[in-house]
């Protein structure tokens, strides 16, 4: 079977984490090989990055913030994702091109056509096979990021953009839901969900994009 490269979109808070670990458990039962990876920090340079883009106490300016995720993206996609898809593995990457554009573009107000040009130039013109937008209330997002920060400690270490007011991460929503509605590969699912309710709506889409990759 060819590689298989799905990523997943959401707000903070969204419940990508869980989404993915259930994923890698339905595919380890199907005997695939998954490559399970994030970004930012899904490369080793990548891991340098995302200290310095998270971190809560940097002060970024959003230019900077967008080069700095290219940088991380660029790395990312030829140490690993390309090799991998190569490989015939199946790819899981948690937030991937959709992210600059909602984020950067959306959030921050750049343009978009340049965010979609910047994007293809840093992965080659790679884009995922299937992108799981997983859409929830920003507020309820943020409650729950702002939750989970603070029992891991990571309020300072991954916690810049859940310092962001609750507008900015109400037009990444809209952006993202944007992008969904312009792209084909987008699966859109209602976080509100609880996690099992989630995966089955999830599950229909894997079982059928695993049939025609096999069929290929």
């Amino acid at each position: 079977m060819a590689g298989l490269f799905i990523s997943l979109e959401g707000v903070e808070g969204a419940g990508k984490t869980t989404l993915i670990q259930k994923m890698v458990a339905y595919f380890g039962r199907c005997g695939k090989e998954v490559l399970l990876t994030r970004e930012p920090g899904g490369s080793e340079l990548g891991k340098k990055l995302r200290g310095i883009i998270l971190n809560a106490e940097e002060k970024i300016c959003p230019t900077a913030e967008l080069l700095l995720f290219l940088a991380d993206r660029a790395e990312h996609t030829e140490t690993c994702i390309a090799p991998a898809l190569a490989q015939g593995k199946i790819v899981l990457c948690d937030r991937f091109i959709d992210s600059t554009v909602a984020y950067q573009g959306y959030g921050r107000g750049m343009d978009i056509d340049r965010l979609n040009m910047l994007n293809a130039l840093a992965t080659n013109d790679l884009k995922p096979d299937l992108t799981i937008l997983l859409d929830l209330d920003p507020e309820i997002g943020l409650a729950r990021a702002t939750a989970r920060n603070i029992a891991q400690n990571l309020t300072v270490s991954e916690g810049r953009f859940e310092a962001e007011a609750l507008e900015f991460h109400q037009k990444i929503r809209t952006g993202f839901l944007t992008i969904s509605r312009r792209e084909k590969r987008f699966l859109v699912v209602n976080a509100a969900q609880d996690a099992d309710a989630v995966f089955a709506d999830v599950l229909k889409a894997l079982e059928r994009l695993l049939e025609e990759k096999e069929s290929e």
